[in-house]
């Protein structure tokens, strides 16, 4: 009797190490559409209520200067906001929100698609936060910047491992 030798079936695709990656960016995007979404809440308790006042309480409570760069453009903000802007806002902050869970979901899942998305609502920021770095360094943007190309070059990595899978560490 002859011995067959069995087929051995293709590895996995996705590594237990990439797939934890895939599974840290999904937990990132989830976080990331949780505070917009708060933001949007808070943007809807401000209803009816005038919006510069307490920019400037909550200004002088954290002990900013009202006068400094970020705080003044803050409470400038305030002074055009009317309550279909807040509803606005809030609305697109649940969209928004709604985008990075459906993006969270499928990168949990392993889903090409949600890998894709990933890819390029990532790559778009890319450009203008290396504009934004250019014009204005600060230590911050460098860690924003590192961490979208990462996430970037993860998403693009998986995604390239699912077009031309690995045997053995060699292309077939």
């Amino acid at each position: 009797m002859q011995a067959t030798a069995t087929p051995t079936p293709n590895p996995p695709v996705c590594t237990p190490r990439l797939l934890k990656s895939l599974r840290a960016v999904a937990v990132f995007e989830a976080v990331k559409g949780v505070l917009v979404l708060a933001v949007g809440c808070g943007l809807l308790g401000l209803l009816h209520k005038d919006a510069h006042s307490i920019a400037e309480e909550f200004i002088s409570s954290i002990n900013l200067d009202p006068a400094g760069k970020y705080p003044k453009i803050f409470i400038d903000l305030t002074d055009n906001i009317t309550d279909g802007r807040l509803i606005f806002f809030a609305g697109l902050a649940v969209v928004y929100t709604m985008f990075r869970f459906v993006e969270a979901y499928g990168l949990w899942k392993e889903r090409a698609w949600a890998e894709w998305l990933a890819l390029v609502s990532g790559s778009i920021y890319l450009p203008i936060e290396v504009y934004e770095l250019y014009t204005e360094f600060s230590w911050g943007m460098v860690l924003a910047l590192l961490a979208n190309i990462g996430v970037v070059g993860l998403v693009a990595y998986a995604l390239f491992r699912k077009r031309v899978p690995l045997n053995n560490g060699f292309p077939p």
